[in-house]
Order: C-alpha cells, then structure tokens, then sequence
C-alpha cells in the first residue's frame, strides 16, 4: 500500500518523507506561489491557477491572496463560497467546505494528526482527519478547524475561535475550545421580508 493510499484511508502514513507525497505537495506550494503573485486585475490567469490547483472546487469560488493548501486536489469546494486572505486549507484529509460559506481571513483548516511520541513524530509519521463544512456557514476571522471536525450548515463561528469538536447546523458556537452558544432563529434576521 502506498503511502497516499493509506493518507487516504486515515491510516498513519509517511508524510515528511515519501518522494512523491513530497513532490505533491511542492506543486502545489509551486501553484500557490504563482496563485498569490499573480495580478489580481487578471482574471483569467488567476482563474486557470485556481483551475489547477482546486481542480474539485466550483468555478464560482472567491479566493482573496494569500492563500495556501499542501495539496489542493484534497480539497472540495461548492459554490459561492468565499475564502477570504490568509486561509490555510492542510488537505492531507480531504476538506470539503460547502456552498455559499464565507470563510474570514487568516482562516486554518488542519487535518494533520502527529505521534505523541518524538521518535515516531521525527520519522515524519502523520495520520489525517477530513474535515466537513456544511452549507451557508460563516466562520469569523481567525478561526482555526481540528482533524475530523464537521460544522452542520447555516453554523456561525465566532472569531478566533478553535473547534475541536462537531457543531451543529444553525447554531453560533465560539470560543476556545468551541463550543455552541445558541441556535440561530428568526429574531435573528435583521432585514423584514
């Protein structure tokens, strides 16, 4: 088994030092590198940059400069969503984030896991936990996303905030660690229809 099939599978796996995990993830740091420079007057070269390396995002996505990812192909993208400066989307899990999120600058989505134990940490040992977004959420600044944590749809998360744990849909959550506050309901609207 390859080292990216147990990635895949959420098994401990060599991610410091398998080549072509390795030349992976230098391509995409290649992509990022120009994605970041690249005129944002641009469009069309900022959008073939994002084609490449979010080949499973939607085509409408909003991402503002600096943006990084490890591997970019991990990651799942719907419609609408809006990533905003600084995110940090480490897909050695797969990270699906779904349509019409905002997402707000300096943004951390980590699906890395290391051995608590030095030795096996220094042998570049890592196992990776996917991390789910539904639709319609709003992550605040600053935010900061654990392996294996899945937000339900229409979620808010407060600025500066480390989820640990799963938050349910329709419901603001913050804090460190995260945790839900209260549902979101209709005194919450601040347009009448």
């Amino acid at each position: 088994m390859t080292e990216r099939e147990k990635m895949d599978l959420g098994l401990w796996y060599d991610a410091n030092f398998d080549q072509d995990l390795v030349e992976e993830r230098w391509k995409a740091a290649s992509l990022c590198l120009a994605f970041n420079n690249c005129d944002p007057m641009d469009t069309q070269k900022q959008s073939e940059l994002k084609r490449q390396l979010l080949p499973h995002a939607s085509e409408t996505v909003g991402i503002a400069a600096p943006f990084q990812t490890d591997y970019g192909w991990n990651c799942y993208i719907g419609e609408g969503t809006d990533i905003n400066r600084g995110a940090y989307l480490m897909d050695g899990g797969r990270i699906t984030i779904g349509a019409h999120c905002f997402i707000g600058p300096n943004c951390g989505m980590y699906t890395a896991n290391h051995p608590l134990c030095y030795q096996e940490r220094n042998r570049g040992f890592e196992k990776a936990g996917p991390i789910t977004i539904g639709d319609n959420v709003w992550l605040g600044g600053d935010v900061t996303i654990l392996p294996g944590v899945t937000i339900g749809s229409g979620a808010v998360i407060g600025a500066g905030s480390v989820v640990t744990h799963d938050i349910p849909a329709n419901t603001v959550a913050f804090g460190n660690p995260c945790k839900p506050h209260r549902a979101i309901t209709d005194a919450d609207r601040v347009l009448e229809e």
